[in-house]
């Protein structure tokens, strides 16, 4: 086997961890909690078929493999929950640290690629980044309405906490942001999310 191959394998192996981190979402209709390989993988087709939604053209197949490795840093970065105010404050360093040791399984050209995708949807700023983080926000959102709200519950989450975390999602589309809306103050009202 030659050294690119088995570098390629290597990498190939190692983000099958991926389906180890378990986020604090729980699959649809009360299922247990999704882990990180089929949110991307929701993502991924919540990109194909949402796409005509996207405030700007954008290029899919960028779209959806941002969407595929967003998260490969949470094997070693861990998951951090959106509204865990105390974990956002290091996630940055912690994800720049596995990014590094991950990406280096690859090929140079690979790593230095995949990277740069992995780079510019953090910096989100072109219509590819701003979609995907779109559907990072509503892939989960949906899913807590389906589950009657219970991982906001669960968490206490506030409106603003919601909000803030939504806000982003108007950047990428802003017709799947009113959308969103709706499902969130519907859950206001229910008692899911609380209202302060």
């Amino acid at each position: 086997m030659n050294d690119r191959l088995k570098k390629q394998l290597e990498f190939v192996l190692e983000i099958d961890k991926e389906k180890n981190i378990f986020r604090q979402t729980h699959l649809s209709n009360h299922g247990r909690k999704e882990n990180d390989a089929e949110h991307a993988w929701h993502m991924a087709i919540m990109t194909y078929l949402l796409q005509e939604y996207s405030n700007e053209p954008i290029d899919l197949a960028k779209t959806m493999l941002m969407c595929l490795i967003h998260d490969i840093v949470e094997i070693d970065a861990g998951d951090t929950y959106a509204y865990d105010t105390e974990g956002l404050k290091t996630q940055k360093k912690r994800e720049d640290a596995a990014k590094d040791r991950i990406y280096s399984l690859l090929p140079e050209d690979q790593k230095d690629k995949l990277i740069a995708f992995f780079d510019e949807f953090e910096e989100n700023q072109t219509p590819e980044a701003k979609f995907a983080h779109a559907m990072d926000n509503l892939q989960p959102l949906l899913l807590n309405d389906s589950n009657d709200g219970g991982d906001w519950r669960e968490h206490q989450v506030t409106a603003k906490q919601v909000y803030g975390r939504q806000s982003g999602t108007k950047d990428g589309s802003k017709l799947l942001y009113e959308f969103a809306e709706t499902l969130i103050k519907k859950n206001i009202k229910k008692g899911n999310i609380l209202p302060r």
